[in-house]
Parts: C-alpha cells; sequence; structure tokens
C-alpha cells in the first residue's frame, strides 16, 4: 500500500464538503483530477470512502472511520515539517555550553535568559565553574558543543573565537587595610598569601596570576589553591589570602570582599571554542548569543 500525504488532503478536504466542485475549488484543483486521487487512494486502501449519485455525496463507514485519522496525519506532518524548517534555521535543537568559572557570573546568566526569550525551542544545557583545559577536553569527546573559556583552543579540530579582554583586580577582604583605596598596585600586596586557581589542573589564571606577581617583583609566600571562583573569593573574605582575578568577577557579589582595580593590571582573554566542523545552526544561533552577551 502506497497512500501519499496529497490523496489524504484531497479525501479530507471531499470529506468535509462533500461535493466534488467545492472540494476541488478549495484544493485548486481541477475536478477530475480530485476525482482520480480518491478512486487511487480507495483501491490502495481496498474500500469504497464515499457514496457518490450525479447530484450526492456521502461518507461511507470507512470514509467516517477515516476522517479522524486523516485530520490526525495532516496535523502531524503539518508539526514534523515546522519542527524540520525550525531545526533547518537552528531554532530548535539541543546545544550544550560550558564556562569557566569567571564567565559563569556575568555571561551565563544573560546567555541563559537571551536563549529563552529567541530561542524557546532550543534546549540548553548550561554548566560553569569548570576550567579551561575540561572544556577543551569536553569539546573534543562531545561532551559540550560551545565552551567559554580563557586560552585559544590549541587542538586542530577546534575554533575560537575571541570574546574580549579583561583587566585581572585584586580581591581583598573587606578589613584589609588597602580595601579602601580606589586603586593599587600589585606590588604592595607582596609579601600576602595568594588564593589562586589549581596548578594541577592547568588553569590559565594560575600561570597568568603568577606572572603578573613575577612581574610586579615578587613571588607570594604561600599558595590556597581552589578549583572553583566562588570558593576562591569566599576564601578571601575568610581571611585566608587575596586573589586576582578578571574584572567580570566582581558580579559575584560577597559579604566580606572588596574587588580593587590595580594600576597597571594584565589582561586576559576570552575566548569562545566550538568544533571547527560539524556544527548544527542551533549552535551557530547560540555562539551568537554568546558572543553578543559577552559583550554587553
Amino acid at each position: 500500500m502506497s497512500v501519499e500525504l496529497r490523496q489524504i488532503r484531497y479525501f479530507l478536504a471531499l470529506a468535509e464538503e462533500c461535493h466534488f466542485g467545492r472540494a476541488a475549488a478549495r484544493l485548486h484543483v481541477a475536478q477530475p483530477a480530485l476525482s482520480q486521487q480518491i478512486k487511487q487512494l480507495e483501491r490502495e486502501l481496498g474500500i469504497s470512502l464515499f457514496h457518490r449519485s450525479t447530484r450526492h455525496v456521502e461518507l461511507t463507514e470507512a470514509g467516517r472511520d477515516l476522517t479522524g485519522y486523516a485530520r490526525t496525519l495532516l496535523a502531524e506532518a503539518e508539526r514534523a515539517r515546522v519542527r524540520m524548517a525550525e531545526l533547518a534555521t537552528g531554532h530548535a535543537g539541543r546545544v550544550s555550553v560550558g564556562f569557566i568559572g569567571t564567565a559563569t557570573y556575568d555571561v551565563l546568566p544573560r546567555v541563559a535568559r537571551t536563549v529563552q526569550a529567541r530561542l524557546p525551542h532550543v534546549t540548553l544545557e548550561l554548566r560553569g565553574e569548570l576550567l579551561s583545559p575540561q572544556l577543551a577536553d569536553g569539546l573534543l569527546d562531545g561532551t559540550y558543543d560551545l565552551a567559554v573559556l580563557r586560552s585559544a583552543a590549541a587542538a586542530e579540530e577546534l575554533t575560537s573565537t575571541p570574546l574580549r579582554t579583561e583587566p585581572l583586580m585584586a580581591v581583598l577582604p573587606a578589613h584589609h587595610p588597602l580595601a579602601a583605596g580606589p586603586r593599587i598596585s600589585l606590588g604592595s600586596l607582596a609579601g600576602e598569601p595568594f588564593v589562586i586557581h589549581p596548578a594541577q589542573a592547568r588553569s590559565a589564571m594560575y600561570d597568568r596570576v603568577l606572572s603578573a606577581c613575577r612581574r610586579a617583583g615578587f613571588q607570594p609566600p604561600s599558595l590556597v589553591e581552589v578549583g572553583e571562583t566562588a570558593t576562591l573569593v569566599v576564601l578571601v573574605a575568610a581571611g585566608h589570602g587575596v586573589a586576582l582575578v578578571p574584572e567580570s568577577v566582581r558580579s559575584l557579589r560577597l559579604d566580606g570582599v572588596t574587588y580593587v582595580p590595580l594600576t597597571d593590571p594584565d589582561t586576559i582573554d576570552l575566548v569562545l571554542a566550538r568544533r571547527t566542523h560539524g556544527n548544527s545552526p542551533s549552535v551557530q544561533q547560540v555562539a551568537s548569543i554568546i558572543e553578543e552577551c559577552a559583550h554587553a
């Protein structure tokens, strides 16, 4: 049996009009073409769907039964068409995005709100507080479609897009003697213990902070290593040391800490990485939103 959707549409129009002329006009086809398709459908199904006379067209019992199925088939076909159109334009799909800790607090919320407003049929999976090496590995193994991280992806299979460059700033306990100043030099923190992202996980911030301290003429006397940016700020508030973070982290507002700009700050880049090939339209749509939100 080979029943076409066109035949189902023709059948339903005739079932609702019970008149070949009106049904043909509604379908914008010639009446003989309509009659031929109905006969073909009846042959395919092996049963009569209409009682016909020179003046009257009436559904048979089988025709009445088929009417409900026909409406369901056409409705599902339209749903499928709309869904495929949404997938083709990136307005539907599933996209997984990972964020480094320092982008979790300002970029991630903006992306979530914007995607929900503009792409309500895209299922967005977001995960924050990750390190750049974890994110690059996650892109390669398919865990993430997109990743907001701190260094351009080195793997040939990945492509990176610059998002923004941020200055580093100091995070001090609120009671620290330097916390009240409008700006401080990094050298003024010599002798302070530093709370820092971990070295073993190859954090981009670990190397950047220590190289900044060396250029300022000192090496921190001790380091407290933590994996999450929020925990880093909490430990500063608890008096375990001071820290350097990208400027965007100041959106993480916690009692007991003060963010203080540096007089001559180092900077660090934020980039968006994705696989070079095979990205779906929905991934491209979300990538554009991330680029927009990172610049907001």
